[in-house]
């Protein structure tokens, strides 16, 4: 259902970006990304409730790792011209830096091991939620300003405008059955993977840190499939990092669930993922700003070093959970 769901919110949130305007960066840092993100956020609430915190932050940490290995292989995967990390490379620079942003914050609340709170939620996640709010608003400027050098807006374009308000009303009603669908459907994963945790030993860090992550993060699999299918290269690149983004957001809103601060409720382990993400993130970065003019390899390096890495740093959770 995840999967299905997944297909139908590539093709509406295509559709939107042409209608109104947004451009596939802005729909998939936005609109996109966070109703990919909605299994972190309810299997993450699911698992507050079992008292299982370690769970959800291995799964919206984890999910962040798994996003970027998902663009990996989906850029090695790719059979069009050239990589697909190096297109529009401003815009995903700006999306990508949001993430490492965000993700930075999270860290540093973590590392900080404090538990004081306002409003129940921890000064680190009233600056994760702040930073995101304005890095959207950023992306969205930039978004306008280069639509403003490429089209010029004329009476025509205006009538043309307005006779796109069904179809934009269509394709958000149908946006939003999709999201639904995968809000309610991802809480299942909660308590199974609590169980697993027990059964196998592994511990609720490590479980939720691969497959609770792996799980909730099927949409942004599918979804930025079937974005580079449909041709749709900008919006698949700004789902994954702004997904990466909105996972962090998640843990803000999650912190309001919990008596006491959650980033101070987690293991130190997650530290780690989260350094981890940094790194992938910034070796994704360089990727997007490098673009040399010709491709003489069979594998692309830069899409293969971030698979490595996300393998890697899952690896060295492992060892350290």
């Amino acid at each position: 259902m995840i999967i299905v769901a997944a297909m139908f919110l590539a093709k509406f949130c295509d559709e939107l970006a042409d209608l109104t305007g947004l451009g596939g960066s802005v729909t998939g840092l936005v609109l996109l990304a966070g109703a990919t993100s909605l299994p972190e956020l309810s299997v993450g609430y699911g698992a507050i409730k079992i008292g299982a915190e370690d769970l959800t932050a291995g799964g919206v940490l984890g999910s962040s790792l798994v996003n970027l290995l998902i663009l990996s292989l989906v850029d090695l995967a790719s059979r069009r011209p050239g990589k697909i990390l190096t297109r529009s490379a401003a815009a995903h620079a700006l999306s990508a830096t949001v993430g490492a942003l965000l993700t930075g914050l999270i860290l540093l609340g973590v590392l900080l091991d404090n538990d004081w709170t306002f409003l129940r939620v921890s000064p680190v996640c009233w600056a994760a939620m702040a930073a995101y709010v304005l890095c959207a608003r950023l992306v969205y400027l930039d978004q306008r300003e280069a639509s403003k050098l490429s089209v010029s807006t004329s009476d025509e374009q205006r009538a043309e405008s307005k006779s796109k308000l069904v179809p934009i009303l269509l394709n958000f009603a149908g946006f939003g059955v999709a999201t639904a669908v995968i809000f309610f459907v991802a809480p299942m994963v909660a308590s199974r993977a609590d169980q697993i945790a027990d059964v196998t030993g592994l511990g609720e860090t490590f479980i939720g840190t691969l497959l609770v992550a792996a799980v909730t993060s099927l949409p942004e699999a599918v979804s930025t499939i079937a974005a580079v299918r449909l041709g749709a290269v900008d919006m698949a690149i700004a789902n994954i990092f702004g997904s990466n983004a909105f996972n962090m957001v998640i843990l803000a809103f999650l912190d309001v669930t919990t008596p006491h601060s959650i980033l101070f409720a987690v293991s130190e382990t997650h530290a780690i993922t989260a350094a981890c993400v940094l790194v992938t993130t910034a070796v994704g970065l360089l990727s997007i700003l490098y673009q040399p003019e010709k491709r003489f390899w069979l594998v692309e390096p830069d899409a293969a070093l971030v698979s490595l890495l996300v393998l890697g740093s899952l690896y060295l959770v492992y060892l350290c959970g």
